[in-house]
């Protein structure tokens, strides 16, 4: 059963349609990565979903409390710009953000330590967060997101700012969350996308165009690339590789040819007989894997 489920939402400024008839729904413990261009409705929809703004039209539910009109409770945040006070310790900041989410004080010294053990911030909790690191920061942000134990972890663009260390403390860190809670979250990074998520929503022009895993999508998509490699350069190669029945497209760079091709089996099958035929040295067969980026070109230049 789904965590959440978003029917037709819709979001609509001064007559433009910023999020457009959105429909999806969210599955118990997966990490599920939002993409699109900038100006694409990915903020939007994730602050709809976090409950700080309200649709023009359409519907969000939680399965456990499909009678609540406020979700919050289900939700933690964190913003693609987060906002701390500096002064504050890291541990005195989880304790704040609790006691802003309803917990005693003893709840949330409790969760602030909980949390920041889990962060990995343990050994800094009494330094001032001034002093933090962009990596710190991020995942002290994503503990203020956790105190409340929410089902549902909306990210906004959590790594897109941070040096290669951060973005790896904040994936790992994302590898652990969902074990025990729901992920969504938005980048522009598309291998950070591939590397830690188990679905794909891809927002263009206010709506949803692909969705689903990497499998399928690439099912969806249906077009395989082989890569072949010559130790001498054969005649004519270029027109006979085009000549091949399920090869529709030749590219060219340097000494490797790119061949596309809809069926690989069969493709494959046909190309080795021409190689055995004409006696080319082949060196190299490679079938190239699809990657986010050809999956999100294609998709967005439909």
């Amino acid at each position: 059963m789904a965590l959440l489920e978003a029917s037709h939402l819709t979001k609509t400024y001064k007559d433009i349609s910023v999020v457009n008839d959105v429909s999806f729904s969210l599955e118990h413990g997966k990490c599920v990565a939002l993409l699109g261009p900038n100006g694409s409705g990915k903020t939007t929809t994730l602050r709809m979903l976090a409950g700080f703004i309200k649709p023009t039209d359409g519907n969000i539910s939680f399965n456990e409390d499909r009678l609540s009109k406020d979700f919050r409770n289900y939700v933690g945040y964190l913003p693609q710009f987060p906002v701390f006070h500096n002064w504050m310790s890291g541990k005195e900041f989880l304790i704040y953000a609790g006691q802003l989410a309803h917990l005693s004080k003893t709840e949330a010294i409790k969760r602030a330590d909980e949390l920041l053990d889990l962060v990995n911030l343990k050994e800094v909790r009494k330094l001032r967060i001034s002093k933090y690191s962009g990596g710190m920061k991020q995942r002290l942000g994503i503990a203020q997101a956790l105190i409340h134990a929410p089902k549902l972890i909306i990210l906004d663009e959590p790594a897109s700012a941070l040096d290669p260390i951060g973005r790896r403390e904040v994936l790992n860190l994302m590898r652990e969350l969902k074990k025990d809670a729901t992920i969504l979250f938005s980048t522009h990074i598309l291998n950070d996308a591939e590397e830690v998520s188990d679905e794909i929503l891809l927002l263009n022009e206010g709506k949803i165009i692909e969705q689903g895993s990497m499998h399928e999508l690439e099912s969806v998509q249906s077009t395989v690339t082989i890569k072949l490699s010559f130790t001498d350069e054969p005649k004519f190669i270029e027109d006979r590789l085009k000549e091949i029945e399920s090869v529709f497209k030749v590219t060219r760079e340097n000494n490797d040819y790119f061949l596309t091709v809809h069926d690989l089996q069969i493709a494959r099958k046909q190309l080795l007989e021409v190689v055995h035929r004409e006696n080319w040295q082949l060196t190299r067969f490679e079938v190239a894997k699809t990657s986010l980026e050809d999956l999100f070109m294609k998709a967005v230049k439909k």
